[in-house]
């Protein structure tokens, strides 16, 4: 039972820092569409880890206010990856990067494995670009 209740809290935790890290992605490809008063107000709630009430307060509005502006910035700023795919593209090449450079530490495989290896995935991000 404890180990239930454990892997709930890490599974929660981790859920809450992987939309943490979606929510900075998208706001670092997308929030230049934002108004300079969405952006302040999304970055106090996403990178400063301030409550909807210190924020509500800061700014004069309601918290209800805040909490609908964020709610509104979050659906704006995955549109927007609906439509573009920046950071589905860019997630795509860092991970080919990552992986070539994993195959240049590798002591395993041929050099012929790894150049064939890493011409595939220069032709796979080259298709991304």
């Amino acid at each position: 039972m404890l180990d239930s209740v454990i892997f709930l809290l890490y599974s929660s935790k981790g859920d809450c820092m992987e939309r943490i890290v979606e929510q900075g992605l998208l706001y670092d490809f997308y929030g230049e569409l934002l108004t300079e008063h969405q952006k302040k107000i999304y970055e106090d709630v996403v990178y400063n880890d301030l409550s909807l009430s210190e924020i509500a307060q800061e700014n004069g509005i309601s918290r209800q206010g805040v909490h609908d502006m964020v709610r509104r910035c979050n659906h704006m700023l995955t549109e927007y990856e609906n439509k573009l795919h920046l950071v589905e593209r860019f997630l795509k090449i860092r991970s080919g990067v990552d992986e070539m450079k994993h195959l240049s530490e590798n002591t395993e495989l041929t050099k012929e494995e790894i150049l064939g290896r890493v011409n595939s995935l220069c032709c796979e991000i080259l298709k991304e670009l």
